[in-house]
C-alpha cells in the first residue's frame, strides 16, 4: 500500500500522485496541490514540496483562508521577499 501524505486526507493520492500534481497537473491541480501544502503542512514539511519562487508565484492565485495568506505574506516579507498579493 503506498502512502498517501498526512495532509491529504480527503483524497485517494499517493506520494506520488501528489508530487506529479505539483509537476506536471493543470494550473487549477497545482493551485490546489499548493494551497493544500501550504495550509496544512507542517510548516517544516512545506519545502519539501514547494521553493519560495513555488510560493511566490501562486500566491496571488491561491484561494486560502486570509489568515494563512497573512501568515505566508509575512513570512515572504520576514524573509526579504516582496509577496505580490
Amino acid at each position: 500500500m503506498k502512502r498517501r501524505p498526512y495532509f491529504i486526507w480527503d483524497y485517494d493520492l499517493t506520494e506520488e500522485d501528489f508530487q506529479n500534481l505539483l509537476k506536471n497537473g493543470s494550473e487549477r491541480e497545482k493551485q490546489w496541490a499548493v494551497t493544500r501544502v501550504l495550509e496544512h503542512a507542517h510548516f517544516s514539511d512545506v519545502f519539501n514540496y514547494l521553493s519560495v519562487n513555488d510560493i511566490l508565484i501562486y500566491l496571488p492565485k491561491l484561494k486560502m483562508r486570509s489568515v494563512m495568506r497573512q501568515y505566508w505574506q509575512r513570512a515572504l516579507s520576514a524573509w526579504g521577499y516582496q509577496p505580490h498579493v
